[in-house]
């Protein structure tokens, strides 16, 4: 088992709020974010609704390095990247999925990153915070509502 593997196994541990799957989940959307949709803090943000907002900081490097700009997400950049990987790997339920791992709004994306930051497997800029992520959107809404079924022709 890796490091990353086994502190992330001690943290479940110790705050058995959400699953070891929440985890990896937000490492694998990070890499996602990064690798296929292109999103950094460099590029505006926008939440679900449509609306234009400030970017609010909240997401980080890999272990050891501090965040660059061009790597680094913010909180509103991660929870959207979140959703839409989760609508690509669950589909419709990616609602249930979320909940099954102890997930149940934006915020608690924001606890799973802070406690991955306090066990150094994150690192934040001086401008992040907790709270970046709280209410970037409604899972109803944003999972389930929103969510299209494409015909292929």
């Amino acid at each position: 088992m890796s490091d990353t593997a086994q502190k992330i196994v001690e943290l479940v541990e110790e705050d058995r709020r959400y699953r070891f799957e929440a985890y990896a989940f937000v490492f694998e959307t990070l890499a996602h974010a990064h690798k296929v949709l292109g999103l950094s803090a460099a590029k505006s943000s926008e939440t679900s609704k449509g609306k234009k907002s400030k970017p609010k900081r909240a997401r980080e490097e890999p272990r050891g390095q501090e965040p660059s700009s061009e790597n680094h997400l913010t909180g509103q950049q991660l929870c959207e990247a979140l959703r839409l990987y989760a609508l690509e790997q669950y589909g419709y339920m990616a609602k249930c999925v979320f909940n099954n791992w102890g997930v149940r709004s934006t915020g608690d994306f924001g606890e799973i990153v802070y406690n991955l930051i306090r066990i150094g497997e994150m690192h934040k800029t001086k401008d992040d915070r907790r709270e970046d992520f709280d209410d970037v959107y409604d899972f109803d809404t944003a999972l389930r509502q929103d969510f299209r079924i494409e015909r292929s022709k």
